[in-house]
């Protein structure tokens, strides 16, 4: 990854040939030439959608190589093949928790700004980071264009949805002139210390610190900002319940499940309590929440997710998912207020 000065390559002569549509490094051809059936209506969209140079397109496609690790990887996420009490013990340790409290520490000024303007806890964004990428210091060693171009081009469960992310790819980099042969990231493309892919940089990146340069790879008070504004935009409720642990009853309560409908599927505490739902703590009846059940091991939990849930599940599609996220938020809470 490149640093602040050189990476965001500005009025200097690596900037200047971006912006005009030339690549600074030319290699040997790699897979994605014009000899892939999708390269050529792809060259053509970002010709006459974006105004890119045909050949510059080609040659960053020529450059970009095909990734079997990561077709491996996004056929197999962490979330879908292990049980809740292994996925747990993933995210959920006291390193993570410990580093959470010094980076709140480090950065609580913008943290209770954000705080202030867009309504989500500290707590919240903090876990996001910690999630995601240990606070910044696992930001995913894949190239961005190798990520993309691998499951835009060679993944055809979401080829459609990748390539639009390549497209979002080019057009950000070339607005921020930056080289999007350097960028790194995650598997699926992901990127800096929130993991957004490049659509959701585009929509809810922002310069949180000023400076004129909205940067979640180096600049941590952007991420912070840029995290908090996803969940703002999102419709996170400030100082709402996120889930709440139940207990079940009688014959009924599978009837209540409703992961296998949806994470956006909805049913009324009142009708889960017919079917054999008691929440541990009070709710009202007419509240729509979800219900699932994790395997803890020895035993079942079950939950009722509330609308925070659902908002961090736009995160990441994944009920497990925003179960950690919701879990280490408080733990870091409870760890700096002691």
């Amino acid at each position: 990854m490149f640093d602040r000065v050189s990476g965001w390559l500005r009025h200097n002569a690596l900037g200047a040939l971006l912006a005009a549509g030339f690549s600074p490094v030319l290699l040997a051809a790699g897979p994605y030439t014009a000899e892939h059936p999708a390269v050529d209506p792809f060259v053509e969209e970002m010709r006459s959608e974006y105004g890119f140079n045909p050949e510059h397109v080609r040659r960053l496609l020529e450059q970009a190589e095909r990734k079997e690790s990561i077709l491996e990887a996004i056929a197999r996420p962490a979330e879908r093949v292990r049980p809740w009490h292994e996925y747990r013990k993933i995210f959920i340790t006291d390193r993570r928790v410990n580093e959470g409290v010094a980076f709140w520490n480090q950065h609580a000024e913008a943290l209770a700004r954000a705080e202030k303007e867009y309504g989500v806890e500290a707590e919240v964004i903090l876990a996001i980071l910690g999630v995601e990428t240990f606070y910044g210091g696992n930001k995913g060693s894949h190239r961005v264009i190798d990520a993309l171009t691998t499951l835009g081009f060679d993944y055809p469960p979401r080829a459609d949805f990748f390539r639009g992310q390549l497209r979002s790819f080019l057009v950000l980099t070339r607005e921020q002139q930056v080289d999007p042969l350097e960028l790194t990231g995650s598997y699926a493309g992901a990127m800096g210390y929130p993991q957004f892919i490049p659509s959701s940089y585009q929509a809810f990146a922002v310069d949180f610190d000023g400076d004129g340069v909205t940067d979640i790879w180096n600049n941590p008070v952007d991420a912070i900002g840029s995290a908090a504004n996803y969940f703002a935009e999102h419709k996170w409720q400030h100082g709402a319940d996120v889930a709440v642990a139940a207990d079940v009853s009688g014959d009924d309560f599978a009837k209540g499940f409703t992961l296998d409908r949806g994470l956006e599927a909805k049913i009324s505490v009142g009708e889960l309590k017919r079917l054999g739902w008691t929440p541990r703590q009070e709710l009202d009846d007419a509240t729509e929440v979800m219900a699932f059940e994790f395997d803890a091991g020895e035993h079942k939990q079950y939950w009722l997710g509330l609308n925070n849930l659902h908002v961090i599940t736009r995160y990441n599609r994944s009920v497990m998912y925003a179960m950690v996220v919701h879990q280490l938020a408080d733990l870091i809470r409870e760890a700096r207020d002691q």
